[in-house]
């Protein structure tokens, strides 16, 4: 059964670190959640360490300084390991290939910046669908179009055998009150096409990987205890299943209206219905709160 929570102090004191999603959780897209950043600072003076582990496809360099213009401290965090850095890593060792065809926005091109952890990185050109030899995909050139615009690329690219890196697992997020597709829908749709298609966001275990080695250089342990705190059912709670750590479920983000989460930010859920949709998606939640306070 999951424990329903009424604030992050009722457990902090049994972790040491917290890998911790931001959109959902933390900033809504538009602006901070002022509860969430609270939460963080009490958990950080208490002295836990908080790693933010985000689906974004950019650097971690790019997110701090967006989450700042959003309202997000630095106070609030230590570190920050984003999906962006660990698929930007594979792409600079080849994994598909070293000319691409990148789908995604102008503001996604630091993601085809040098990395310093990559040292025989080759070099990656953008080129034309026809004359590439794989696909990076940083989010749809349109956020709001129908994924399914793309079939004719993706059938040709399937046809070719190219592998689609996909920087963003995430399908949707919300941005404000208006819902995104992202690259992980496009993925997806590239997957059920025939295609391959390479994750390292979450729940896959690069992403973790790499928010352990982020939690290292800032002085944590291997035999740390570690909570991660998210809203995707399919990202952020399958993928502390998967690394057997324990994690707290925010149902006031992709799931508030399943689970009638009240407005924020002292809204919770219903019980009932948030064992009833951790049922229908086959998961399982140590904890659960409406959102991060």
């Amino acid at each position: 059964m999951t424990r329903i929570l009424t604030s992050l102090d009722e457990i902090a004191p049994q972790y040491d670190a917290a890998f911790v999603d931001l959109w959902g959780c933390v900033h809504n897209g538009l602006e901070a959640y002022p509860a969430a950043v609270d939460a963080l600072r009490v958990f950080r003076a208490g002295g836990g360490k908080v790693v933010l582990v985000t689906n974004s496809p950019r650097p971690w360099r790019a997110v701090a300084d967006q989450i700042a213009g959003l309202g997000v401290p630095e106070d609030c965090y230590d570190s920050i390991a984003t999906s962006g850095d660990s698929a930007r890593a594979a792409m600079l060792r080849g994994a598909v290939g070293r000319k691409v065809w990148h789908i995604g926005e102008e503001h996604d091109n630091p993601f085809f910046a040098p990395m310093e952890i990559v040292d025989d990185a080759v070099e990656i050109t953008r080129v034309p669908l026809d004359q590439a030899e794989g696909i990076v995909c940083t989010g749809p050139f349109d956020p709001y179009a129908d994924p399914a615009e793309l079939r004719p690329q993706f059938l040709m690219a399937r046809e070719r055998g190219l592998k689609l890196l996909c920087a963003n697992p995430d399908v949707i997020v919300d941005r404000g009150e208006a819902r995104e597709w992202c690259a992980g829908a496009l993925a997806a749709l590239y997957t059920e096409m025939g295609g391959e298609s390479l994750y390292f966001g979450k729940p896959h275990p690069p992403i973790y990987d790499l928010a352990r080695q982020r939690l290292a250089a800032i002085g944590g342990r291997p035999d740390d205890r570690i909570l991660c705190i998210g809203d995707g059912i399919a990202t952020d709670v399958q993928g502390a299943l998967g690394e057997g750590l324990d994690v707290i479920f925010i149902t006031g983000g992709l799931a508030a209206a399943e689970t009638r989460t009240g407005p924020s930010p002292e809204g919770q859920p219903e019980p009932d219905l948030v064992e009833a949709y951790l049922l229908e998606h086959v998961m399982d939640a140590t904890y659960a709160i409406g959102y991060l306070r």
